[in-house]
């Protein structure tokens, strides 16, 4: 989509997740909440419908009618949305998939499953680059899913990154975990502990703290207080204990303040986060993932919004996962993608609903 081009009249898209998982059940009881009004649900309508029952019978669990309130509307295309009555949830299938996902065990590993999850992610980013919606929410997918389809991508960020970029060279994104008290951003994702540190170069945290820079004026903060974690114990303590901060992390730290931008340290990992919460920074860049994630996910997972930066769209996602231990009972807490569906919102500036 060109940049500037009115969102109004478009409706966010929610892919659904892996099937198997609660994406479709925290949907559902989203939609029920009256939380997806301009939203359209990019997954399989018979899935949904079966995630409408487990939500239903749990919250009236003696009732006879144990079917689904909700109306869900199987549409042809997104042009057929706005003809859809008030308070029904539109769903556009997918396309080009025959796998009949109702016979997947709930809560179990399917390659089918992952397969579905992932062409629900491509069919949505593709609409949206091609101007037909405001921005997506992802539902959680799982990585060993993705895998048993002969998906190379570990996650969202990297399906996205590839999506978005040219052939050959995927987008330059970074993943930021944020909630009302905390916002975190990676220089490294998934990749194993050893490999991150060696990932942890002068150009990427330059890269990253470029990223969330430009990103922050989405949520209108033209110069955000950006705050370098360090990547080893006391931020190196001088060098006694590694000289990353030193010879890579300082270094690209004084780089992006020569372009003007806001960003201090290496301070100490183990500090630096709750600085920011006190409101001594707006950001808080993060070496590698669990060193950014523990502390926001530690505040509460119900609040936790994923987001990803650098990309041409607004993409966020609950901060949780596929939760295959309670998935078909009907228990899932929305209250993640509901956050998910706010901020994105808040980001493509459309002003929040107004209730009675």
């Amino acid at each position: 989509m060109p940049p500037n081009t009115n969102r109004c009249d478009l409706p966010l898209l929610v892919s659904m997740g892996d099937p198997c998982g609660i994406g479709p059940e925290t949907i559902v009881a989203a939609a029920w909440r009256g939380e997806l009004h301009d939203a359209v649900v990019v997954g399989d309508v018979a899935v949904l419908r079966r995630a409408a029952g487990f939500v239903r019978r749990a919250q009236h669990p003696d009732a006879r009618d144990d079917g689904p309130r909700l109306p869900l509307v199987q549409v042809g295309s997104l042009a057929d949305v706005h003809a859809l009555p008030p308070g029904a949830l539109a769903v556009w299938p997918l396309q080009g998939l025959s796998s009949d996902l109702l016979a997947l065990t709930v809560g179990e590993v399917h390659a089918d499953a992952g397969r579905a999850a992932a062409a629900a992610v491509r069919q949505a980013a593709a609409a949206i680059q091609a101007g037909q919606g405001a921005a997506l929410v992802t539902a959680p997918l799982h990585k060993e899913a993705l895998a048993a389809a002969g998906e190379h991508h570990p996650g969202h960020t990297e399906l996205l990154a590839e999506l978005a970029g040219a052939p050959g060279q995927p987008a330059d994104v970074r993943m930021m975990l944020a909630n009302e008290h905390l916002k975190t951003v990676l220089v490294t994702v998934h990749c194993a502990l050893r490999e991150a540190i060696d990932r942890v170069t002068f150009q990427a945290v330059l890269d990253t703290l470029r990223i969330a820079h430009r990103s922050a004026a989405a949520w209108g903060q033209a110069r955000p207080r950006i705050a370098v974690a360090g990547l080893n114990p006391h931020a190196g303590e001088g060098g006694l204990f590694g000289r990353e901060e030193i010879e890579t992390i300082a270094p690209a730290i004084a780089a992006a303040r020569a372009e003007g931008i806001d960003a201090s340290g290496p301070h100490a990992p183990d500090t630096v986060f709750m600085r920011a919460r006190q409101g001594e920074f707006d950001l808080v860049l993060a070496m590698y993932h669990d060193q950014g994630l523990i502390p926001v996910k530690y505040l509460g997972l119900d609040e936790g919004v994923n987001v990803t930066l650098g990309l041409p769209f607004v993409r966020t996602s609950p901060d949780h996962g596929t939760a295959f231990d309670i998935a078909g009972r009907g228990i899932a807490d929305p209250a993640s993608l509901v956050a998910a569906l706010r901020m994105a919102r808040r980001l493509i500036g459309r002003a929040p609903r107004q209730t009675a």
